[in-house]
């Protein structure tokens, strides 16, 4: 029964949401809106979340370090990607290096690979079904050590977010 409340409510979010973005209330649009809304709804099968209120304030906190973290990540890297750039030599020594998000959760890990990704100099060309994300690096060299450390932090902080 729950199930079925779940997917009757997200068919219904589903339908509000789409109704907002066409601001077309006319009937073929309403049962349009409907049938988008079951379709996704019988394609995602959500489920019933429940919240632990008690963990709730240590989540929004690691939450907060986080979004804090991934600001000051993406100042440094770009003035570091910055400085490289603005060198007559270039001196850049791309690469790939391998990353294990550690992550339980494939939000949490889909969110690492974005923060990466986020980063000048930095994008995830791969991610694999045990968690793994492949790197591509402007300066492979100093980036595996760095990468690494900022992913036990992200990594820590996303397991008090979503576990």
């Amino acid at each position: 029964m729950q199930s079925r409340n779940s997917a009757i409510q997200m068919t219904l979010l589903i339908a509000v949401i789409y109704l907002a973005l066409t601001a077309n209330l006319e009937p073929s649009n309403l049962v349009a809106a409907f049938l988008i809304g079951i379709a996704i709804s019988l394609l995602i099968r959500p489920r019933q979340l429940t919240i632990a209120w008690q963990r709730l304030p240590l989540a929004f906190w690691s939450l907060l370090r986080y979004l804090g973290i991934l600001m000051l990540d993406l100042v440094k890297s770009g003035i570091q990607v910055g400085r490289i750039i603005l060198n007559p030599r270039l001196p850049i020594d791309p690469g790939i290096v391998m990353i294990d998000t550690g992550c339980q959760s494939e939000l949490g890990t889909a969110l690492s690979a974005h923060a990466l990704t986020l980063t000048p100099g930095e994008l995830v060309v791969e991610m694999d079904d045990q968690g793994l994300l492949f790197v591509h690096c402007l300066d492979a060299s100093n980036s595996a050590q760095y990468v690494a450390e900022a992913q036990e932090l992200r990594q820590e902080l996303l397991s008090k977010i979503f576990e």
